[in-house]
């Protein structure tokens, strides 16, 4: 298999200039605000994102370590599959999480309820549509 190459969309500027200040998920993230720069040649592309009050954002763990395909979880401290986590120490260090999205000014997003390191590169930003997820059980 071919290896693959991203380009970042743009980057995260938060608050958090450390790994040790960041909350572990967003739901801790509380009202948290930051925003994302998205690239120039690219902002054409935020047409009509306003309209969604919540946005995916795809990111890459820029400061992960190194990968370990069984780690302790933090929630329980159970021996878990690195699948079986949320850890950014992974084998393709990509994140995952929802935010509220505040405002699009340009090719500036401002957002809520962050968990992301100052600096952090955004791979790729989706609409939060709560009627295309799985409903809960």
């Amino acid at each position: 298999m071919e290896p693959i190459i991203f380009e970042p969309i743009g980057v995260i500027h938060s608050p958090f200039k450390n790994t040790d200040e960041i909350p572990r998920q967003s739901i801790y993230a509380d009202k948290t605000r930051a925003f994302i720069e998205i690239k120039e040649d690219l902002q054409e592309g935020l047409y009509t994102l306003s309209e969604f009050p919540y946005i995916i954002i795809l990111f890459y763990f820029h400061q992960a370590k190194v990968c370990t395909l069984q780690q302790r979880s933090r929630h329980d401290q159970n021996l878990r599959g690195v699948f079986a986590t949320r850890s950014p120490r992974r084998p393709n260090p990509i994140g995952l999480t929802i935010v509220k999205l505040i405002e699009v000014n340009g090719n500036r997003l401002e957002i809520e309820g962050i968990d992301m390191l100052d600096g952090t590169p955004v791979l790729d930003i989706k609409p939060y549509s709560a009627g295309l997820n799985p409903p809960e059980d």
